[in-house]
């Protein structure tokens, strides 16, 4: 499965099989962990066989059966934190797709567990990631339309739109997709995009757009363009 197919696949699911990873799995996930922890200046963690986190009354709420596997998504505090956790964060999660595994993003049903990770001074923890072998695949919502998120039209690169639509597939807070891409034009034989984040009473919209953000490069493809 390509990232492109992996995007157009992936679902949340709460539930999973109790089955545990496999060493070639969980080998694949920690060189990437490491790779992005690097890059992106984070702390993520990957706890295995623990099935405590998702077992509390929030846990509950959120209907997770058997998720003994999750990412810890931490890091120092930052203006862009959130961003920085939602946009490496989805590239585990589409990883986690294209090599047979299903997830779910948990921003509050889940309970910290003492002595299951490490937090380094200044460092906290912003979400969880379930991660395991889904009972199902999930299933699709309703999304918004290219028009309603996005500036694309009949004048602006085709690979915008291509970009917006890709986005439209990204998991976000309660589905609330409150993000925005302009295509703004060419600057410096440059083509400029911005990204905005929307107000949501719910919060998460920084993180969500970190998310969108790498799910529309993906679907943008290796274009000669920069965020503004």
């Amino acid at each position: 499965m390509t990232i492109q197919e992996a995007i157009e696949a992936r679902h949340s699911v709460r539930a999973y099989k109790d089955q545990p990873l496999s060493e070639e799995i969980v080998k694949v996930l920690e060189d990437e962990i490491v790779k992005l922890n690097n890059e992106g200046q984070l702390h993520i963690q990957l706890i295995c066989n623990e099935p405590k986190a998702f077992q509390g009354t929030l846990a509950k709420y959120g209907k997770f059966r058997n998720a003994n596997n999750y990412l810890v998504m931490a890091g120092k505090r930052a203006d862009d934190l959130d961003e920085r956790i939602g946009y490496y964060g989805e590239r585990l999660v589409l990883l986690a797709q294209t090599i047979g595994l299903n997830t779910c993003w948990v921003g509050l049903s889940y309970k910290k567990i003492p002595d299951t990770y490490v937090l380094e001074e200044g460092e906290v923890i912003k979400a969880y990631i379930a991660i395991g072998y889904g009972e199902t695949q999930g299933s699709g919502h309703k999304i918004k339309t290219v028009e309603q998120v996005s500036n694309a039209s009949d004048i602006t690169p085709s690979w915008f739109k291509k970009g917006v639509e890709a986005a439209l597939l990204a998991p976000t807070a309660v589905n609330q997709q409150k993000f925005s891409f302009e295509y703004v034009g060419m600057i410096n034989n440059r083509h400029q995009v911005r990204a905005k984040k929307g107000f949501s009473m719910i919060g998460y919209t920084q993180m969500d757009l970190g998310i969108a953000k790498y799910h529309f490069e993906i679907g943008a493809g290796k274009v000669n363009y920069e965020w503004v």
